[in-house]
């Protein structure tokens, strides 16, 4: 059974907006599908996010961080334990997984680092200056001469 909302009623009052319809549906069906690794998102400032994403048993070598266009695909593939040793109990994951976010526009990593089996990967929204506000002067127009009559 899959969960979709019918944004049907958005559309109505909407030009433009399919993408971002089509995209809040994509995220809401695949939101369950599988819990692992744990992350948290943070907003640490006005233009500026931080995941951080518990991958324990994992080195820097074995794990990977694309970003291509608006979406951001953290992967860990596992380069494998100690088959030496006997487990009685596993209870570390160590499997191999992928984990996709969608970013906003002008979104973009500026920094990854594992430490202490956390993955903290920082973000920020650089809006490029032809898409910022700007404010523009308006000028004192010179009196007009007179036209004389003929």
């Amino acid at each position: 059974m899959r969960n979709t909302i019918d944004f049907a009623p958005f559309y109505r009052g909407t030009v433009g907006f399919d993408r971002v319809f089509d995209l809040l549906d994509s995220v809401a069906s695949r939101s369950g599908a599988n819990g692992y690794p744990p992350y948290d998102i943070e907003k640490t400032g006005d233009d500026s996010y931080r995941i951080v994403m518990a991958v324990a048993g994992f080195t820097e070598a074995e794990l990977n961080l694309v970003q291509k266009e608006n979406e951001l695909l953290i992967g860990g593939r596992s380069a494998g334990g100690d088959d030496t040793c006997e487990y009685l109990y596993r209870g570390i994951a160590s499997r191999d997984f992928e984990r996709t976010f969608q970013l906003a526009d002008h979104v973009r990593v500026v920094g990854a680092r594992l430490a202490n089996g956390l993955l903290t990967v920082d973000l920020r929204r650089e809006v490029p200056e032809e898409k910022k506000p700007r404010v523009i002067a308006v000028e004192k127009a010179e009196p007009r001469a007179s036209i004389a009559r003929q």
